[in-house]
């Protein structure tokens, strides 16, 4: 087969066929015989028998009259054996007991890109409709449900019967083809027809006990009818949402240990304790510290942290970031107009290598974050390992007393955090 340098085009009047578009028919791709659409299985039959060509997959051709409309003018042109392959039947038996048939199939490369061309098409079709029906506002319908009439945008509908009659066949900007949706369904149930399980009633007040009592007022996802008003089923080459969604589930399943070796940690970009200033590591963080505050202060600050545990180091970063946001100095408590002046104070008294007492910071209001984004809270030790001479048991965590609600709601710490 020759290449194709370039996109093809579907033909418009194929030979012997007027390819109009509103047209209910499809044409034999070999004679004259032709099938309504819906009956596009007695076609294929049709052509398996009288003509011994098989089409394959032929769920997968989005659009099956212009596939066939384009092979009826291409084997027109050139002879069958050009596009398809020959399955040979009852190859051992005697020559004239033996059939010869043609398999079109997307192997083909000319017939793979017709399949992908017609999907796109339709595609572009189905999304210039959604568009449509998205933003029109001379909607107009009944609910099925309580007879109330609606007027403007579809959404105003389907949100009702969601919200007041627990039947949600799924969000508006998922749908497609919403009149013709809503017109299969009225049909159904004018036929007393439940729409879950599809059985038939006698009258119409049993149909909507059953509904209501099986928790029946859905749609049954099995019915393939529904499929062409779902956006899901578009979006796919040749799949339907079944088989995208056990796609998903498959490879969460089957891909246990990812593979997560290109995987792009972004910085941790931690904040100084006493200023502005950012750093992707906290040893990066300490040197800032030690070079532009104090001589000292990294060597302070990593000795005292590593002092306490996971807990309590929260709660001294907690501290020192509160006592720093209020301008206070948190060693004498003076305060300050500006973090500026602050920091110059603790500089000169060195105030900021001595912390107050233990009793001070080691508090239950400074285990919440000073700031909901303090990263610098991530980066701290949590190692259970770590022992010294005054943690050598498990803090315990008293809760408070609730014998007298109303001296809690004095004395709770969560008041100081309001």
């Amino acid at each position: 087969t020759e290449c194709i340098l370039e996109p093809l085009s579907l033909p418009e009047s194929p030979a012997g066929v007027a390819a109009v578009e509103s047209s209910p028919y499809v044409p034999c791709i070999f004679c004259k015989e032709c099938y309504l659409l819906a009956e596009q299985n007695q076609l294929l039959k049709h052509m398996i028998i009288e003509h011994k060509l098989v089409i394959a997959d032929v769920k997968l051709v989005a659009d099956f009259r212009r596939y066939i409309l384009y092979w009826k003018k291409r084997f027109a042109e050139q002879p069958i054996t050009d596009f398809c392959s020959v399955i040979r039947t009852n190859s051992e038996a005697p020559l004239e007991e033996q059939d010869n048939y043609f398999l079109l199939c997307d192997v083909l490369p000319e017939d793979r890109l017709l399949r992908e061309q017609l999907q796109q098409k339709r595609l572009r079709e189905i999304l210039e409709q959604q568009q449509q029906e998205r933003y029109d506002m001379s909607f107009h319908s009944m609910c099925m449900f309580c007879d109330q009439e609606f007027t403007g945008n579809r959404s105003v509908l389907l949100n009702h019967m969601a919200k007041e009659h627990s039947f949600n066949i799924g969000l508006p900007d998922n749908i497609v083809n919403c009149y013709e949706f809503l017109a299969v369904l009225q049909k159904k149930l004018d036929n007393l027809q439940c729409l879950y399980c599809e059985k038939v009633f006698r009258d119409k007040n049993t149909l909507k006990d059953h509904m209501r009592k099986k928790q029946h007022r859905r749609i049954n996802a099995k019915n393939k009818e529904y499929d062409k008003f779902y956006m899901i089923n578009y979006l796919e080459f040749g799949k339907s949402w079944e088989e995208v969604q056990s796609e998903d589930d498959r490879e969460l399943l089957d891909n246990p240990e990812e593979d997560w070796s290109d995987w792009e940690e972004h910085p941790v970009c931690a904040v100084c304790l006493f200023c502005e200033e950012q750093a992707d590591t906290t040893e990066k963080l300490h040197l800032h510290m030690q070079v532009r505050l104090v001589s000292n202060i990294s060597s302070f600050i990593t000795l005292e942290l590593k002092s306490l545990n996971f807990y309590q180091q929260v709660k001294l970063v907690n501290f020192i970031r509160r006592e720093i946001h209020h301008c206070r100095c948190y060693n004498c408590q003076e305060k300050f107009q500006s973090k500026g002046g602050l920091i110059s104070h603790m500089e000169g008294t060195k105030h900021i290598t001595s912390l107050p007492s233990r009793s001070t910071w080691d508090q239950p209001q400074y285990y919440f974050p000073t700031y909901e984004n303090d990263t610098l809270l991530c980066t701290l030790s949590d190692s259970e390992d770590l022992v010294t001479e005054d943690q050598s048991e498990d803090i315990p965590v008293v809760s408070e007393d609730i014998s007298n609600l109303k001296a809690l709601k004095q004395s709770s710490v969560l008041n100081q955090l309001l």
